[in-house]
C-alpha cells in the first residue's frame, strides 16, 4: 500500500480566514518568516498548541541559549527524528542568521567546532536516541566543558520543543515549504535534494 508524504493529513487552516487568537498568531509568525509556514497553519487547528509552541520558543529565546545555538539544536534534533520538513526549515533559519554551511552541516551531525556548542548537540542528540536515559557518562561530559545545570535543563527544553515539531511534522505528513533537505538517514548520505515538495 502506498502512502503519500506529499499531502497534509491534517488540514491547515488558511491564514486568510484565520480570526481571533489564531490571527494573532499568524501575524507574529509572519514577523519572523514572512510566511506562514505549513507547520504552523496545522498546529492552528488547536490555538492552544500553537500557543504553547510559541510560547515555549519565545521563552527559550530569552534563555542562556543564544539563537545560533539553538537553530544548531533544532538541527540535530530534527536529523535525529528524520523529519526533512523541520531539517529544511530549520536549515532555512540557520543560515538566515549566519551560520556557514559547515556549521549547518556540522549541527546536523550533532557537532561543532567550539567543544561547549558540540557538547550540547552531543547532549540533545543523546536524550532524543537514549528517550531521556542518560547515562552518568553523559552529564559528566557535559559538565566537564562547562555546562550548567540550567543550560542541561534548557538543552532539555529544546529538545522538547523540538521534537514536539518534529512529531507534529511526521502525524500530519505537512509538505515541506522550504528548500528541501532529506535527513542524512533517508538520503543515504544526507545531500540537499533539489526542488520543493
Amino acid at each position: 500500500m502506498s502512502e503519500s508524504r506529499d499531502q497534509n493529513r491534517i488540514q491547515p487552516v488558511d491564514p486568510e480566514h484565520a480570526s481571533g487568537a489564531v490571527r494573532r498568531l499568524f501575524a507574529e509568525i509572519r514577523t519572523k518568516f514572512a510566511l506562514v509556514p505549513n507547520l504552523f497553519r496545522v498546529l492552528a487547528n488547536a490555538p492552544a498548541a500553537l500557543e504553547g509552541l510559541m510560547g515555549l520558543s519565545a521563552a527559550l529565546a530569552r534563555g542562556a541559549l543564544d539563537e545560533k545555538i539553538r537553530e544548531q539544536l533544532a538541527l540535530a534534533i530534527a536529523e535525529s527524528n528524520l523529519c526533512a520538513y523541520c531539517l529544511s526549515g530549520h536549515t532555512a533559519m540557520a543560515a538566515k542568521i549566519g551560520l556557514s554551511r559547515v556549521e549547518i552541516d556540522d549541527a546536523i551531525r550533532a557537532s561543532a567546532a567550539d567543544a561547549r556548542t558540540d557538547a550540547i548537540l552531543k547532549l540533545a542528540r543523546s536524550i532524543v536516541v537514549q528517550r531521556g536515559e542518560l547515562s552518568d557518562a553523559d552529564l559528566a561530559h557535559a559538565r566537564a566543558v562547562g555546562l550548567s545545570d540550567g543550560e542541561i535543563v534548557e538543552t532539555v527544553a529544546n529538545v522538547a520543543l523540538n521534537i514536539f515539531e518534529n512529531y507534529m511534522s511526521h502525524v500530519a505528513r505537512v509538505p515541506i515549504d522550504f528548500p528541501q533537505i532529506e535527513s542524512r538517514e533517508t538520503s543515504g548520505e544526507g545531500g540537499e535534494s533539489n526542488g520543493q515538495r
